[in-house]
């Protein structure tokens, strides 16, 4: 697989960047698989094996201000926010010293104030419309921010899934959706769930941009991801990104994945993205191999240290059981403004619906074929829903305009067009004249 060159948006250090939070990823995963053999964590594993360069690439895309919420598998991207591996330690083993204080064994964390991050949801799907909903928050805010989640293939077949997609599409939020093709829902693959090669496609549904990139190249997961955020902040959001990629492990520890083929293993195994990276990293000069073992020998430090840190923190204290559990005006919700209050109120807010639709959404006739000698028309793959939209034209004075969008009343003027219809139809009626029908003879009955 030949590696393409340095990508231009980055500078040699965020290379390295790169390489630094996926291997910090994976050797921190494996610290955490020893630490639950030795029956130190409270909560569940969830390996991101394989998959470490769809977190880092997406949220590596993302700036300080935006806003993400990982899944189980997504560490990376909490490390990529600011998240030190002492958080991930002590949250796996209820410490403390934890960002939960010990009361969640899993990735159930988040940090709403510095680092924008949206504790993860155990509902599949479920964070689709939450994180849409903090991305329209922050455009009514004037905070210009966007904001991603992750979903598995698995997850995209919940209901939820779709009506957020819808959520986003028609609110034309900027929020990034990664779903993360891993061919396995647990046990059940792809091919099982959904009668479509690229889960992608889904995406037409809601009129909806996508993109498919190879989910093991971390490069190509941050450049889709880089545009798509560049799209979202310009208002040309949501978009939706389909990873191709491998879970290399089963769904959780407990899980030995014997129902995956082991020819799939070995192929996925070769498209490794670490090895892929690195490669990469060696092929383009933006490394040597004194530089790789500085960078190995940090993360190894690093992971001493807060290892040792979270296996010497205490349990919580019995005491604390009840805390936390309600907001009793312990905490001001209070939101960010970044413009003046007066944009988003009457009368800079208000606007006049003046617009009409032509058809009024009926199911019109087509059109007569155009004959023979005249050029056929190329065919709209696209509807432009804007060009279906008469114009602005000036009404006759004291004419109201007519509205569709938002229904109508008994008052509503397209229901007095209609009765004025009605009442012209039923005139022309009266005014044909009446046809009498013969009696036909009546046959004889044959005895």
């Amino acid at each position: 697989m030949p590696n393409p060159p340095p990508n231009p948006s980055l500078t040699p250090q965020q290379h390295l960047d790169i390489y630094y939070f996926m291997q910090l990823n994976r050797r921190l995963e494996e610290r955490l698989v020893t630490l639950f053999r030795q029956n130190k964590i409270v909560g569940g594993v969830y390996s991101s094996l394989g998959q470490e360069a769809v977190s880092i690439g997406a949220s590596y895309a993302l700036e300080p201000r935006d806003w993400l919420a990982p899944m189980i598998r997504n560490i990376g991207a909490l490390l990529v926010k600011g998240f030190k591996p002492r958080d991930i330690f002590t949250q796996h083993m209820a410490k403390f010293t934890s960002p939960t204080q010990g009361k969640d064994g899993t990735s159930h964390f988040g940090d709403l104030k510095l680092r924008h991050v949206v504790s993860p949801i155990s509902m599949l799907g479920d964070l689709i419309p939450v994180m849409t909903g903090v991305a329209i928050g922050g455009r009514y805010l004037g905070q210009n921010i966007v904001a991603m989640t992750w979903i598995g293939d698995g997850g995209s077949s919940t209901g939820v899934f779709h009506e957020g997609m819808n959520f986003a599409a028609t609110q034309r939020a900027p929020f990034v959706l990664i779903v993360e093709n891993n061919q396995w829902a647990y046990s059940t693959p792809v091919t099982k769930q959904v009668p479509i090669k690229n889960l992608a496609d889904r995406a037409a549904a809601y009129g909806v941009q996508s993109k498919i990139v190879d989910g093991n190249d971390v490069l190509a997961v941050y450049a889709a991801s880089k545009t798509a955020v560049d799209d979202c902040r310009a208002g040309r959001g949501p978009v939706l990104i389909e990873v191709k990629t491998m879970r290399m492990k089963g769904h959780a520890q407990h899980d030995p994945a014997e129902y995956v083929p082991k020819p799939m293993f070995e192929f996925w195994k070769a498209r490794d993205p670490i090895a892929r990276y690195e490669k990469y990293l060696t092929d383009n000069k933006l490394w040597d191999a004194a530089k790789k073992s500085e960078i190995d020998a940090r993360i190894d430090r690093e992971l001493d240290e807060d290892q040792k840190f979270a296996e010497e923190s205490p349990l919580p204290p019995p005491e604390i059981a009840e805390q936390g559990v309600y907001c009793n005006g312990c905490h001001t919700v209070q939101a960010e403004w970044r413009r003046a209050k007066t944009e988003v109120m009457p009368p800079k807010s208000s606007e006049q619906p003046g617009w009409k639709v032509n058809d009024f959404g009926a199911f019109l006739p087509a059109a007569a074929p155009a004959p023979a000698s005249a050029p056929r028309p190329a065919a709209k793959a696209v509807i432009d829903v804007e060009a279906e939209i008469e114009p602005d034209v000036p009404l006759p004075a004291g004419e109201v305009p007519l509205r569709v969008p938002f229904g109508r009343g008994p008052k509503h003027r397209s229901v007095e067009l209609e009765q004025r219809e009605k009442a012209a139809e039923r005139q022309q009626q009266q005014q044909q004249p009446h046809r009498h029908r013969g009696h036909k003879p009546h046959k004889k009955r044959r005895r």
